[in-house]
């Protein structure tokens, strides 16, 4: 075999490999569910997704917050359970820590969500790394991280959470995600692993109208119509316009396509480290491709009339 043909073939090998492994990607998604709206787009779109291997979603807690609900983390608990049955799709849920991490001493939680990081990040072959999308506190990764060090080489943790200002390199960390779990937040940063941060500054463009939601999911599935009345009755009923949050840093990881993303170094309180962090999102590429993506699958899972 010609050199030339042999060199084109072994690059299109590498090439399909690289394709490969990016689409059988491990994925955790660690969501805060019952907190807002935005988790269940989130996890709904998560759990459909044909770009990667969804291999578990775990329940993180909000309980530090004045408007929590008892049990925060069993509710989401119970509500990713819920999306997952209803779309048909086997994908293991865990309960994560209940709390925020201890102030001294063991500060881990330990719980069924941490111990299964642990174990999937175990299980990568060499050069592969566990994505896991924190959606909420990060609870349960820096408990992972506190518990077994040594998987922070075989992580990749993707995070919606605080504020950046990339004009003048301003972080803020006072946001509900920051402030739901200090310790946490200091926990990862300060940790070598691999970390890609989405600003709520920058997630924010990802504004849906409840009119052009209600035209694309009102009854097609019975999980369409729960995305619906979640929108309806959580806090503002009226409220025509959300911030889908979640869903920004979903796409941000199934399509790097639609984001941009700039490595800052951040303060010493944060590690002093190189982080990766989002700057801008295609929001309307978003939209449209989960209106688009999710019908295709209410169609496929329709139910048939009683």
């Amino acid at each position: 075999m010609p050199m030339r043909e042999c060199l084109g073939r072994l690059l299109l090998v590498a090439g399909m490999a690289g394709w490969l492994s990016a689409a059988s990607a491990a994925v955790i998604v660690d969501a805060d569910t019952a907190n807002e709206v935005d988790d269940l787009f989130a996890v709904t779109r998560a759990a459909i997704a044909e770009e990667w291997q969804l291999t578990g979603v775990t329940a993180a807690q909000w309980s530090a917050s004045h408007w929590s609900i008892p049990n925060s983390m069993e509710e989401s608990h119970r509500l990713n359970q819920m999306i997952l049955a209803h779309l048909q799709v086997e994908v293991p849920t865990f309960r994560g820590g209940p709390n925020r991490l201890y102030d001294w001493g063991d500060q881990a939680q330990h719980s069924a969500a941490a111990y299964e990081i642990i174990r999937q990040a175990k299980a990568m072959k060499p050069g592969q790394k566990l994505k896991v999308l924190a959606l909420g506190s990060l609870t349960n990764v820096a408990s992972a991280l506190l518990i077994e060090p040594a998987i922070s080489k075989k992580l990749a943790v993707y995070w919606l959470g605080s504020q950046y200002d990339f004009e003048t390199g301003k972080h803020g960390i006072d946001d509900f995600n920051c402030m739901m779990d200090m310790q946490a937040l200091f926990k990862v940063f300060n940790a070598d692993v691999e970390l890609h941060v989405m600003p709520l500054n920058v997630a924010s463009a990802l504004t849906m109208n409840y009119r052009e939601v209600e035209q694309a999911l009102k009854g097609k599935h019975p999980l369409a119509d729960f995305l619906l009345q979640r929108w309806q009755s959580h806090i503002d009923p009226l409220k025509r316009e959300r911030v889908i949050w979640d869903l920004a840093l979903v796409y941000a990881v199934l399509n790097p396509s639609l984001v941009s993303e700039q490595v800052v170094t951040t303060p010493a309180l944060l590690g002093q480290r190189k982080v990766w962090f989002y700057r801008t999102i295609d929001a309307r590429a978003m939209i449209d491709d989960f209106i688009q993506t999710t019908d295709e699958y209410w169609r496929t899972q329709a139910v048939p009339p009683v």
